[in-house]
């Protein structure tokens, strides 16, 4: 226990799951500024996968594959003010192994129209021996309401 408040040692393992988690989402964040697509490299293993999900579709993106797109509008302006921020989280660490389930929101203006939404997340990470990485992200965005 830490003497402040007797409140437990943060565990630096997570605390470095959350820096990577938080340099994830804020790559895209063009609020001030251009976004930081290149995080995205620094946080995944060189094979790292990105999954879409929605209903029974799912799309399955090399690190490339999906920064590439998202790069484009994040900085030609079809996407402006966008922010993607996690909200809850719940993360097991086993060893060299990790994994969390997250949940999201985001907001921007795409295409002169403002938007908000949400969704979750689940990460794997392993530790390399660079330190923890991520090794696939898979998403599925909430159901718009109307």
């Amino acid at each position: 226990m830490s003497a402040d408040l007797n409140r437990p040692e943060p565990d630096p393992d997570k605390a470095e799951l959350d820096r990577l988690m938080g340099l994830f989402f804020s790559a895209f964040t063009n609020t001030d500024g251009p976004p930081h697509t290149e995080h995205v490299h620094e946080v995944f293993i060189p094979q790292g996968t990105i999954i879409s999900q929605t209903g029974d579709q799912t799309i399955v993106y090399d690190l490339d594959s999906f920064i590439a797109p998202r790069h484009r509008i994040l900085t030609d302006g079809t996407l402006t003010e966008f922010a993607e921020w996690e909200v809850s989280e719940q993360t097991e660490i086993y060893g060299s192994i990790a994994h969390r389930f997250s949940e999201y929101r985001k907001s921007g203006i795409q295409n002169g129209e403002q938007f908000e939404g949400g969704g979750h997340k689940t990460t794997q990470f392993v530790r390399t021996p660079a330190g923890w990485r991520i090794s696939s992200i898979a998403w599925e965005d909430d159901n718009p309401t109307t």
